[in-house]
């Protein structure tokens, strides 16, 4: 039963020799796919943009990871995320911005959030309704680079791609204006009022205006703005005069700018000029006071209706207005009489003279001019400019019959004379008046009048029981006598027959005359030798 045993012998294994690594196909793809992610994320990163922040007040209309932002509708960023700041009062907007946006993040350049809105220079945004907001750039002109922006919450009016130039206006008050509200050169819009804020002294207003090219060379140092809103109505000798820029400016108000007609020539003013917004175009056009003194008028009446800015007039020349109104107490007489500070303006009479060497032959110096006039008589007098709204002006005019007086030189203003004004001169006459009628014995007339009257009724009775019953019988003897003459001289009476019988014979014997005399003309001989006979 035996068997041999090479039938069940196992195999010896033998020890291969060891082989070197080669690369596997199925790893080629992993490979490729880790290259090529490398290489967009490489590319990502090298092609990826500045991050920037920009702070608004709200988050209306934003959304992160949506909200695009661009710039002359082509999008150059996108907002990352949205977050509040530390103490709740802004949002800060996080934006990943194109990569050739870098050089244009400067200090002065701007951002908006674009939605629909209405203001005074009309309806914006409305494509916004369909697409979504997002977030306007205007690309600013400095050097100097920015990654942290406060966004704006209004668009602005004009972006920095507008040709043109802006300047600053000064004024008292802001009046109807806005931003957004346009500004006119002879009635033709070149522009807008982009800016406004009160001075930090709070004392006025500065507004800042852009106006377009090629309209900007216009704007010289010599030119004058002036408020141009609403209605310029102006009653005078010539009638109503009704002055305004457009339909517009009644209801939003804008700004006016002109070059005096007289005005030098000169080339176009540098960017941000200053200049005086004045309050309507009489005021701008006015010659510049170049000489100005000041002085102090007293008054004995009231000075109602006068007011601040009131002319000051002189036979019809605007040569001043009045600066300041008080009350003047004099401690010596213990009296307050009224006070009127007015700013006169020698350069306006100088201008209005004709020529230089006319306004020449008075005094240089102004002590010595003012003097000369008030001793020729000039003094100040409060007139009335309006009986419809009773305002006052004070009048410069000369009064060959006024008091003497003189300048007071010693207080500062000096004091310039004054004359009463028509209203108080008639109520001085109506006071003498009065105190002449107060001397009058008004008793005394009353009782001689009473007794008069008593002896008109005594005569009156004296009439009614003598005189009356006489006259009576008068008017009865003379209706009678009247009575008589009717019947005489009616038709049917005798007289009357007996007359016109008379009148008949009269006729007839005349006739008989002309006859005769007819014959006597034809026959003179008859009057010798008589009447011949026919038959002969």
């Amino acid at each position: 039963m035996a068997r041999e045993s090479s039938d069940f012998d196992i195999p010896e294994a033998v020890a291969a020799p060891k082989r070197g690594w080669s690369p596997q196909l199925v790893w080629l793809i992993p490979i490729v796919a880790v290259l090529a992610g490398g290489w967009l994320a490489a590319k990502a990163i090298l092609e990826r943009g500045p991050t920037i922040t920009i702070s608004f007040k709200t988050a209306e209309g934003l959304e992160a990871g949506k909200t695009k932002i661009k710039y002359k509708d082509v999008d150059v960023g996108e907002v990352k995320t949205i977050s509040f700041t530390k103490d709740l009062s802004r949002i800060i907007v996080t934006a990943e911005m194109a990569k050739g946006a870098a050089p244009h993040l400067v200090e002065d350049t701007r951002f908006w959030v674009v939605r629909p809105r209405v203001g005074a220079g009309g309806i914006s945004g409305l494509g916004t309704l369909f697409s979504g907001s997002y977030i306007g750039v205007d690309v600013g002109k400095s050097t100097t680079l920015r990654e942290d922006f406060e966004g704006l919450e209004v668009p602005p009016i004009i972006t920095g791609d507008v040709p043109g130039r802006q300047f600053v206006l000064r004024s008292q008050d802001i009046g109807s204006l806005d931003v957004g509200d346009p500004v006119f050169y002879r009635r033709f819009q070149v522009g807008r009022v982009v800016a406004s804020e009160l001075d930090k002294d709070g004392m006025g207003v500065t507004l800042k205006v852009f106006v377009n090219a090629p309209y900007d060379q216009y704007v010289t140092p010599e030119t004058r703005f002036w408020h141009a809103s609403g209605i310029d109505l102006t009653l005078d000798a010539g009638g109503f005069k009704l002055t305004t820029q457009s339909l517009s400016t009644l209801v939003l108000g804008g700004v006016a700018f002109e070059v005096r007609a007289d005005a030098p020539a000169s080339s176009p003013a540098n960017a941000n000029a200053v200049f005086t917004l004045f309050k309507d175009h009489t005021q701008a056009m006015r010659l510049p006071d170049t000489k100005s003194s000041i002085y102090t008028l007293v008054f004995d009446e009231s000075l109602r209706g006068l007011e601040v800015g009131a002319p000051v007039d002189f036979r019809g020349l605007v040569v001043g207005e009045v600066a300041g109104i008080g009350v003047s107490i004099d401690p010596v007489e213990k009296t307050i009489r009224m006070r009127a500070e007015v700013n006169l303006h020698i350069n306006r009479v100088e201008m209005s003279a004709g020529s230089a060497a006319e306004f020449a032959k008075l005094p240089s110096d102004r002590k010595s001019r003012a003097d000369l006039l008030v001793a020729n008589g000039m003094r100040a007098q409060i007139k009335t400019g309006s009986l419809l709204t009773g305002q006052l002006y004070v009048a410069l005019d000369f009064f060959p019959d006024a008091r003497p007086a003189t300048v007071n030189w010693k207080v500062d203003p000096p004091e310039f004379p004054t004359t009463p004004g028509g209203f108080q001169e008639l109520q001085t006459m109506l006071h003498r008046v009065a105190a002449r009628l107060d001397k009058v014995p008004i008793d005394k007339i009353g009782t001689d009048l009473h007794q008069t009257l008593q002896s008109f009724d005594k005569l009156a009775k004296r009439l009614d029981s003598e005189i009356t019953p006489e006259a009576r019988l008068t008017l009865e003897e003379a209706r009678k006598t009247l009575g008589t003459a009717e019947r005489t001289f009616r038709s049917d009476a005798p007289l009357q027959q007996d007359t016109r019988e008379t009148l008949r014979e009269l006729s007839r014997t005349a006739q008989s005359l002309r006859v005769l005399a007819d014959y006597l003309e034809r026959h003179p001989e008859s009057l010798i030798r008589g009447k011949k006979d026919n038959k002969q």
